[in-house]
């Protein structure tokens, strides 16, 4: 933990979720002496219909959380923060679909909610860090800088949902198990006797029953689902959407225009989303690649880095590319090889080796040999 005095000294609030991951990381520190305290947030009202059974931070999992730690004998609370989550990540949600972007709530939830407001409650216990249950690594150099990087297991690395935390949040962060992979975190859960070892990974985003992001926008947002053209990039009106949140860039499926492919029996694709004329325009697979990304609000850990990786979706292999870092707090990255599907909204993750250097959002994008798709 690179603490000098003793572990029954030094002070941790871990952030349970209720999940196996959060529960591990508790009761082995506990285990090891350390002063431990449980906190869990109540992010929002889990009878409310856009919650899932089970979801991350609602009924069952503030049970579990406590659960465990009744059971391990450490202090434990739940604060409700039902009001900020609202307002920092689902209205958030659902103002950029109607924008016409995809975005990533856990990065905001673990940005806003989690590694600001409960860093902030961490700091009034008396805290010495805070420990999660993310699989990343903390690292230390010689000279004692402190670096975020990926986790030993590449399936379950949570470094691009972190990018934007900053480096005085770092100092003060742990992540126990970022050099295991899960199979040893849940031996441990068996070996501890914690009730919730055999408990499933959550897989989709906490307030969105079954995946139906447009389901969760038409609830916050009834006049989200507006119907518009579906129109070619030649100008074509192909038919007719109920919607653009029932629409991401680099969609295939489902567009509800027929048969959905050209003269050469070509697929299309949607390439732009359009919330202005309430479009969505559609197009070849070609003219989904782009090479050039626009960013904003970008976080960096490390500033002067060029020849760089960077990873456009949580699930996506790095590529290479060139970094340009701007004073204002934007970038540019210049993909060597094009990328499709990259959607305004998402993030664009960046690596030297298998650290972070920072990222940010995107807000645009561009291909410089392709005209038709700028």
């Amino acid at each position: 933990m690179g603490f000098a005095k003793a572990p029954k000294d030094t002070r941790v609030v871990v952030a349970m979720s209720g999940g196996v991951d959060s529960s591990v990381t508790a009761a082995l520190l506990h285990e090891q002496g350390y002063d431990v305290i449980g906190v869990t947030l109540q992010l929002y009202d889990y009878g409310d219909a856009i919650a899932k059974k089970g979801a991350c931070c609602a009924g069952q999992d503030i049970y579990d959380a406590r659960r465990v730690a009744e059971e391990r004998d450490f202090p434990h609370y739940v604060l409700d923060y039902e009001s900020n989550f609202r307002e920092a990540v689902i209205d958030d949600f659902a103002e950029s679909y109607l924008k016409g972007q995809t975005p990533i709530p856990c990065v905001r939830c673990n940005q806003t909610v989690k590694f600001r407001d409960l860093l902030d409650v961490a700091h009034d216990l008396e805290a010495d860090c805070m420990a999660t249950g993310h699989y990343v690594q903390r690292l230390i150099n010689e000279e004692g800088q402190v670096s975020l990087c990926r986790a030993v297991d590449d399936t379950k690395d949570q470094s691009y949902f972190l990018f934007a935390t900053t480096q005085e949040q770092l100092e003060f962060l742990r992540f126990p198990l970022g050099g295991w992979d899960k199979d040893i975190t849940r031996q441990h859960a068996q070996r501890l006797g914690l009730m919730n070892a055999d408990k499933p990974d959550s897989q989709d985003i906490c307030f969105v029953p079954g995946g139906d992001y447009a389901k969760v926008v038409k609830k916050l947002r009834p006049e989200a689902e507006r119907p518009g053209d579906i129109v070619h990039m030649d100008g074509r009106i192909l038919g007719q959407h109920k919607g653009i949140i029932h629409y991401t860039i680099g969609q295939r499926r489902g567009l509800g225009i027929g048969g959905g492919h050209d003269e050469n029996n070509d697929p299309f694709y949607v390439v732009t989303l359009e919330p202005d004329t309430n479009r969505v325009i559609v197009g070849p697979k070609e003219a989904l690649a782009r090479d050039v990304i626009y960013m904003k609000d970008c976080n960096w850990l490390t500033r002067g880095c060029t020849d760089i990786s960077v990873k456009l979706r949580s699930v996506s292999k790095p590529e290479k590319a060139t970094l340009y870092q701007k004073e204002d707090g934007s970038a540019e990255i210049h993909l060597h090889e094009p990328q499709y599907g990259i959607a305004p909204g998402q993030a664009a993750v960046c690596y030297e080796g298998t650290c972070v250097i920072g990222g940010g959002w995107i807000t645009e994008t561009k291909n410089k040999h392709y005209a038709q798709a700028a």
